[in-house]
C-alpha cells in the first residue's frame, strides 16, 4: 500500500511506486511511470462500495476531490470534499443514503472528463 503524499521528494515517490507496482513497471523516459503519474497514484485512496447505486469511491488528497463511480451513469468528480466525508462513505452501512444525505447537492461536481461512457444528456 502506498502512504506517500504528492509533496514528497522524487526518491520517495519512486519508493512508493516500487512498493505499489514493482520495480519492473518503472522505466525512466516512458509515459508510464512518470513522476507525475506516480505522485497522483500515491495520493489517491479508494474503496469498493457494496451498493446498488455506486461501485467505487476514490479520494485525491492533493486536490481534495472525491471520485464516485455510479452503476448507471459513470464517474463523477466532487470538489473540495473533506477527507472525513470519503472515510465515512467507505464505512457507511448504506452508501446510497450517505451520498444523498451528505454529498449530493453540497459539493460542486461534474462528470469525469477522462471517462468516455454512455450517459444521459445534460
Amino acid at each position: 500500500m502506498c502512504w506517500r503524499r504528492a509533496s514528497g521528494t522524487s526518491s520517495k515517490i519512486i519508493e512508493c511506486a516500487h512498493r505499489r507496482f514493482g520495480a519492473d513497471r518503472i522505466r525512466s523516459g516512458s509515459s508510464r511511470g512518470t513522476a507525475e503519474s506516480l505522485r497522483r497514484s500515491c495520493a489517491m485512496r479508494a474503496c469498493r462500495l457494496n451498493s446498488s447505486m455506486m461501485t467505487r469511491a476514490a479520494y485525491d488528497e492533493t486536490e481534495r476531490s472525491l471520485h464516485i463511480t455510479f452503476r448507471e451513469t459513470g464517474r463523477y468528480v466532487y470538489y473540495d470534499v473533506p477527507i472525513e466525508i470519503f472515510e465515512a462513505l467507505c464505512i457507511s452501512p448504506s452508501a446510497g443514503t450517505f451520498f444523498n444525505d451528505q454529498i449530493k447537492g453540497r459539493f460542486s461536481c461534474r462528470r469525469d472528463p477522462q471517462r468516455r461512457r454512455f450517459a444521459p444528456a445534460d
